[in-house]
């Protein structure tokens, strides 16, 4: 199973690709297309600006290309921004950018004082996930999120967690699509454990 990490001038890429290495994956991180649309498995990291991210990824083509795989039922996982830029909107700085529109809701400013979120949470997956099948602790590094059930389309199948007492989605399955928005690169043996789960599963696609 050949996994692309699509470097779209993001960040974090390095960091995603040692991870699906050490879990056993074959690995290429690249910009290129082809490469993008070819790959049994497509990973769409992310650090930074909602609105900066989805630009970037827009300008070498990859917003398309993740909206093909999605149709084709061909796997993609998106990691913090990554995540982010599966919903349909992302609300940062009082201005609103239009996401890739995978999921239909809004990504908006976590509702507590305490900003970034930066730190360790237990994870709370549903029952039906395959991917996300286990709890744990996993790694956070945001201060944007999605806040509520309806911003999710009907089938899929999230992971919630709180920051603060105010909860929030953590990450999601829906069809061919699993996003994070915890690190699981940077989340020690129960993140390489659900990146292993992740590459895995490409062999029954």
């Amino acid at each position: 199973m050949k996994v692309v990490v699509f470097d779209y001038g993001s960040g974090n890429t390095h960091s995603v690709v040692r991870a699906l290495i050490e879990v056993g994956a074959d690995v290429q991180l690249t910009a290129d297309p082809a490469a993008a649309r070819a790959a049994d498995g497509l990973v769409v990291p992310g650090v930074g600006a909602f609105a900066a991210c989805m630009a970037g990824l827009t300008r070498r083509g990859g917003a398309e290309i993740i909206r093909e795989r999605v149709r084709q039922g061909r796997a993609v996982l998106g990691i913090c921004v990554g995540h982010q830029i599966l919903f349909a909107r992302g609300e940062e700085h009082g201005t609103t950018a239009a996401g890739l529109g995978i999921y239909p809701g809004t990504v908006r400013q976590l509702p507590t004082l305490r900003l970034p979120h930066m730190g360790w949470n237990e994870v709370d997956p549903h029952p039906l996930a395959t991917v996300l099948t286990r709890g744990g602790r996993f790694y956070f590094a945001h201060s944007y999120a999605a806040l509520g059930c309806g911003d999710l389309p009907a089938g899929a199948f999230p992971a919630w967690t709180t920051h603060a007492g105010a909860p929030f989605l953590a990450a999601a399955e829906y069809g061919p699509v699993t996003s994070t928005q915890f690190h699981p690169e940077k989340s020690g043996r129960a993140g390489l454990a659900l990146l292993a789960r992740w590459t895995q599963s490409l062999g029954d696609r």
